[in-house]
């Protein structure tokens, strides 16, 4: 079942928005402002989109309780894991790391997302095989763990979502231009962008954020 903060998000009978790879108070206002569904925070050292929990918990309490909150991880040690759920912060983890399902259903609990590289029929099956309650399609990039802005094959992705019944995100290189389109072939419950609606990484452009969510509304 999905967690009260994300039914905005996944279930609420039409497509949701996150926006991921916040790094900023006032990008994560702007975007709450601009009618964003859901926030992701990137917990992955090496990405440059990482943040830190003493960084920003402070002001992630001032934000709204209907907006969801989920902590994104890559192969994340335990002692990272335990922080994140003592903080009592996030709705969900998203595990983009290729971690095995029993590590993920271990820390993310009844509910979670897992990030599957979509290439091929071969990845289409290998997403679909996937346990975890939640799944994001994401490009695949070698060395890389999401943000690329590099599309996926949409036609493929509209072939996931119609043989599973759990909520599918569609992610990779969505941007105000194109998400509306994608949105039509793909039918995924929600969308989830992150370089789509930057000036640099990890700096939301305000207008780029609100033109997004609003291609996803209209």
């Amino acid at each position: 079942m999905v967690p009260a903060g994300l039914r905005r998000w996944l279930d609420s009978g039409r497509p949701g928005v996150k926006i991921c790879g916040i790094t900023r108070e006032e990008d994560a206002h702007a975007a709450v402002e601009a009618r964003a569904d859901a926030l992701g925070f990137n917990f992955y050292p090496r990405s440059k989109r990482a943040v830190r929990l003493a960084e920003i918990s402070k002001w992630l309490r001032k934000l709204p309780e209907d907006v969801g909150r989920v902590a994104v991880v890559v192969q994340p040690d335990e002692a990272l894991l335990r922080d994140l759920a003592a903080s009592g912060l996030f709705h969900a983890l998203q595990f983009h790391g290729g971690e095995s399902a029993d590590f993920c259903a271990k820390w993310g609990g009844d509910f979670y997302i897992k990030a599957c590289p979509l290439s091929d029929e071969a990845s289409a099956a290998a997403a679909l095989d996937d346990p975890a309650p939640c799944i994001l399609l994401d490009a695949h990039a070698p060395g890389t763990f999401g943000g690329t802005g590099r599309a996926i094959d949409w036609s493929l992705a509209s072939k996931v979502c119609a043989a599973t019944t759990r909520p599918v995100v569609l992610s990779g290189g969505l941007n105000p231009a194109n998400v509306a389109e994608a949105l039509r072939i793909v039918k995924p419950a929600a969308v989830d962008a992150a370089s789509g609606v930057e000036s640099a990484p990890g700096i939301k452009d305000g207008a780029l954020v609100s033109a997004f969510v609003s291609a996803v509304t209209l």
